[in-house]
C-alpha cells in the first residue's frame, strides 16, 4: 500500500520562495516611486531663439597659408673614382690599314678578243667555187657538172609543175617569161624567192614552184657553207 503525502510538507517548502519574491517586487515599486519627477507645464520655459543675433555674428575666414615647399636634399657627395694602375702588360694588336695605295699599279692581263667571224656575203651562181648540190647530182665529181646537173633538175622540175594554162585564162598570147631569184641559204633551204611578170598571177605562181624545190646540199666557198643567189629564166608560149 503506498503511503500518503503530507500537503502541510510542500507548502512549508514553498513559503521561502514566494517570501524572496515578494521582496522583489516590493524594492522594485519602491524605487520606482523614487525616480518618478513631476513637473508644472505652466512654470516650463523653453525659450525664444533671437535670429537676428545669429545673423549678426561674424564667421571668422579662415585663410589658407601656402605652407613653402621643404628644402631640396643637400647634393650627395662625389664619388671619389681611385684610377689603380694596371701592373699586367695587354698587348695591343696591330691594325692594319685597309686603304688602296693608289700609287702602286696594278697589272691587268691583256684581255683576248675573240676574232670576229668574216661574214661571207652571197656568192652568185656562176662564180661560187662548190655549188649546191641537188638531189640526184650528188655522183658528179667536178663542179662544173654538178652546176650542169643542177641547172637541168630545175628547169625539168619547173617545167613539170608550172601551170601553163595559166596564160590562157589571163588573155595573154604569144611567148611569155618570168625572170625568177631566189636563195640557197647555207643549210641549203630555199628563200628570198623574187619574180617579175606580164602579170601578177604568173609572179604567184612561178614563186609556188620555186618554193616548192627540194632541200640541196649548201654551196660552200672557201671551205665554208654561204648563201648562193641563183636566177632562173622561164618561158612559154599561149597557143592562140
Amino acid at each position: 500500500m503506498e503511503p500518503k503525502k503530507n500537503p502541510k510538507a510542500n507548502l512549508n517548502r514553498n513559503r521561502v520562495l514566494f517570501l524572496q519574491l515578494g521582496l522583489v517586487v516590493v524594492l522594485f515599486i519602491t524605487w520606482r516611486a523614487i525616480e518618478w519627477k513631476t513637473y508644472d507645464p505652466d512654470n516650463i520655459d523653453i525659450g525664444q531663439v533671437n535670429m537676428d543675433a545669429l545673423d549678426e555674428e561674424d564667421v571668422p575666414i579662415t585663410e589658407m597659408q601656402n605652407t613653402p615647399p621643404p628644402p631640396p636634399p643637400p647634393p650627395p657627395a662625389p664619388e671619389v673614382i681611385e684610377v689603380v694602375e694596371d701592373e699586367e702588360e695587354v698587348e695591343e694588336d696591330e691594325i692594319q690599314s685597309t686603304e688602296t695605295n693608289l700609287d702602286e699599279i696594278v697589272e691587268v692581263e691583256e684581255v683576248v678578243e675573240a676574232p670576229e667571224e668574216e661574214e661571207v656575203a652571197d656568192v652568185p651562181f656562176a662564180v661560187i667555187e662548190d655549188v649546191p648540190i641537188f638531189p640526184g647530182c650528188d655522183n658528179l665529181r667536178n663542179n662544173d657538172e654538178r652546176k650542169k646537173c643542177m641547172s637541168e633538175k630545175i628547169s625539168k622540175y619547173v617545167n613539170k609543175e608550172f601551170d601553163t594554162d595559166l596564160g590562157a585564162e589571163l588573155g595573154l598570147s604569144g611567148i611569155n617569161r618570168v625572170i625568177v631569184q631566189f636563195r640557197i641559204d647555207e643549210k641549203g633551204n630555199i628563200g628570198q624567192v623574187r619574180a617579175r611578170a606580164p602579170h601578177p598571177r604568173l609572179e604567184q605562181e612561178a614563186a609556188r614552184v620555186i618554193n616548192s624545190l627540194p632541200k640541196m646540199k649548201p654551196g660552200k666557198q672557201r671551205g665554208k657553207p654561204v648563201g648562193v643567189m641563183y636566177s632562173l629564166p622561164i618561158a612559154f608560149k599561149v597557143q592562140d
